[in-house]
């Protein structure tokens, strides 16, 4: 949660910036995971990804002019592969 009495400036473009922003991403990203909710991004591979909170994850395709929470597919489970 954000600490609205201390707030922090960072120089835009700067380090500490980025890892700033990397972090309060990070923990929306598990927050929303936290609740129950599914998490939609583009994974380390470029694909258009869905995370459920059971840590199952989805490659999916969006579907345009579709009206929210109908406005993509599921194309295909990502599993791990162990080398």
């Amino acid at each position: 949660m954000y600490n609205w009495s201390m707030p922090v400036r960072y120089e835009f473009g700067s380090p500490e910036f980025h890892q700033a922003v990397y972090q309060a991403g990070h923990q929306a990203f598990e927050e929303t995971l936290a609740a129950g909710l599914p998490v939609f991004y583009l994974d380390d591979d470029g694909l258009n990804a869905m995370l459920l909170p059971d840590g199952r994850k989805f490659e999916i395709r969006w579907i345009e002019g579709a009206p929210g929470g109908e406005n993509y597919e599921i194309i295909r489970e990502v599993t791990a592969h162990v080398a």
